[in-house]
């Protein structure tokens, strides 16, 4: 027998070409039946089966919302269907946070949905941004945002005015009163509005230093209004050593004196 190597190099290289040829055309036709496969009626998605947290919309509702687009998303059939696209478009629909979307044999899909916990209007009220109580930003309208709070500054600060808003609930809550606003402007200045109407000047700092200063408040109010009964208008804290307070008909500061503003620490 003529050995392999004993072969003119002409011979040797069309014969290795042939060869790959070959495992080229066998690797093709197995790709080709594998996609036929996949594509087939028979692997076409059935159904898909929506569960988990429904409080804002049934699984009937979102199917017919994201119809024309799922059908393009299971276009390539049960097997070669893309499932973070699928698990894209659910979550691009109104209240839901998270989707984990799941093959079932033999043709069909389990979506398990998250939906968002809204605790305030982020902005103002109606403006359909709501924030949740992990403190994320998403757009919904609410059933009913009748006693949700406004919460608005930065939206990559909105953990950190969630924080602060919950604290200042606690507190105020002693006294019987409620948090209707708080606001966090550009320049690192926080403000709030009661459910009586007070407007109250927090100043600049950290939720621990513009808490100091509300307690500050809060802990001498009843004295303030033994002795000078009448609504509260506003309050500014922004005082190194004190606060200066409005009431109806009565006021603690000066027509045009100013407050000294406490220093930004950062």
């Amino acid at each position: 027998m003529t050995d392999a190597a004993d072969l003119p190099l002409d011979i040797r290289l069309m014969s290795a070409a042939t060869h790959a040829l070959a495992v080229l055309a066998a690797v093709l036709c197995l790709g080709a039946v594998g996609t036929w496969l996949s594509r087939h009626p028979v692997w076409s998605v059935q159904g898909i089966t929506v569960d988990g947290d429904l409080s804002h919309q049934s699984a009937v509702t979102l199917r017919a919302q994201l119809a024309s687009q799922l059908r393009t998303a299971l276009a390539p059939g049960f097997l070669a269907v893309d499932l973070q696209r699928v698990r894209q478009l659910f979550e691009s629909a109104p209240w839901v946070r998270q989707a984990v979307v799941q093959r079932e044999f033999p043709n069909r899909l389990r979506v398990t949905l998250t939906e968002h916990e809204a605790v305030a209007w982020w902005g103002e009220a109606g403006s359909g941004h709501l924030l949740s109580r992990l403190g994320e930003v998403f757009e919904a309208t609410p059933d009913d945002g009748e006693g949700l709070p406004e919460l608005a500054g930065p939206k990559e600060q909105a953990v950190l005015v969630w924080e602060a808003y919950q604290q200042l609930k606690t507190e105020f809550a002693r006294l019987e009163m409620d948090v209707a606003r708080l606001e966090l402007d550009e320049r690192g200045s926080w403000r709030t509005e009661l459910d009586s109407g007070a407007r109250l000047e927090l100043g600049r700092g950290t939720v621990d230093e513009i808490m100091t200063r509300v307690r500050r408040y809060t802990t001498t109010l009843s004295q303030l209004t033994q002795r000078y009964p009448g609504a509260i208008e506003s309050v500014d804290l922004r005082y190194p050593n004190g606060y200066a307070l409005r009431m109806r008909g009565v006021t603690t500061l000066e027509d045009g004196e100013q407050p000294k503003k406490t220093p930004s620490k950062r």
